[in-house]
């Protein structure tokens, strides 16, 4: 096995592979094609689920196994498939475990499928205090924290709802590459602007792929006579796409994150991970925002800036790209709902 080189920055797919072979990642069952991405690895949903009352987060010390006694309502088998519910929050136990080395943390995220169906989705580990994030050196179990909140889900043992990436080295700061993105809610084709989510629809399948018509779940959204303009309905959910074209070269990776919490009441940032090659070909792919506002209607204007891609350097180039090679779902996309739809 060669040695892992010793830059700073995130580890391709090809390193994380050898992170496999040296357990430092554990995987308690084979690795299930299509499972590595360029620059992370999906997480995959173990044989058992909990219903609990709330969200919470352990703290120091504390793991996650120790805090349910209180918190659980039931607790299902996932091996045949279950529905998870809207407004309910599930805790799932992960078929991945860490092992990581001290000079390497990780960082979760929704896939972009995930996103796209309003499943408010994040990882915990035991003694940390903070969603999505294992530090250096973290050793033990991970936990899926579900909350449908538009669509329920039909979801199983294996199904993917989250991503992992690893990074060696201090995260970006402010001397990263940062490109801002802003709202296009005027120059698309068609005089379609967006999607927004249908209540009371039927399960979605987390694990089939282009079997549902669009109309049974969005509305779709054209311009008006407020061109260039949408007010969000509260606690609505909204699939737009950003004005700029976005590319992540093949030595890079980039992460959406919130523009800025003060500019307005909305929520833009659920999958956040774009893999190096996103939007290489064909002169760059859209950003698709999926958006929800908060308690209070809120204006959307036309170029208005919602987010910001933050770029990090790869330690070493992927072996794949993200585009033809992975048969990603996603390249050279402008507005487009997630692959569930046809």
């Amino acid at each position: 096995m060669s040695a892992a080189p010793s830059t700073n920055g995130t580890l391709p797919r090809q390193a994380i592979a050898r992170l496999i072979e040296s357990r430092a990642v554990t995987l308690a069952m084979p690795a299930a094609p299509g499972q590595f991405q360029p620059s992370s690895i999906d997480l995959r949903l173990g044989t058992q689920a909990f219903r609990i009352r709330a969200s919470f987060l352990p703290q120091p010390g504390e793991t996650v196994a120790s805090k349910l006694d209180d918190l659980i309502l039931h607790r299902f088998d996932l091996t045949g498939g279950a529905v998870l519910e809207t407004g309910c929050v599930y805790l799932v136990p992960l078929l991945e475990t860490l092992a990581l080395p001290p000079d390497l943390a990780a960082t979760a995220s929704p896939k972009s499928s995930t996103g796209r169906l309003d499943v408010f989705t994040r990882v915990i580990a035991d003694g940390v205090p903070a969603f999505d994030q294992m530090p250096a050196g973290y050793r033990g179990t991970l936990y899926a924290e579900i909350c449908p909140q538009t669509f329920p889900i039909l979801v199983r043992t294996g199904s993917r709802l989250t991503q992992i990436r690893f990074r060696r080295g201090p995260a970006p700061d402010s001397r990263a590459r940062i490109v801002d993105l802003s709202v296009d809610l005027a120059s698309l084709t068609g005089g379609l602007i967006g999607y927004r989510a249908k209540r009371h629809t039927g399960v979605i399948d987390l694990d089939k792929p282009g079997a549902y018509d669009i109309a049974d779940f969005w509305e779709p959204i054209h311009q008006g006579k407020g061109r260039g303009r949408l007010i969000l309905d509260p606690n609505q959910f909204y699939i737009l796409a950003s004005k700029e074209a976005v590319t992540v070269p093949p030595d890079e990776a980039a992460e959406m994150v919130p523009f800025n919490p003060l500019v307005g009441e909305f929520r833009v940032h659920y999958a956040g991970f774009f893999d190096p090659g996103f939007g290489m070909s064909g002169g760059g792919a859209r950003a698709v925002l999926e958006v929800r506002s908060h308690t209070v209607p809120f204006i959307l204007e036309h170029g208005q800036t919602i987010g910001r891609l933050v770029y990090e350097p790869m330690t070493e180039r992927p072996d794949v790209l993200y585009g033809a090679d992975l048969g990603s779902n996603y390249q050279g996309q402008g507005l487009k709902l997630g692959k569930h739809f046809r």
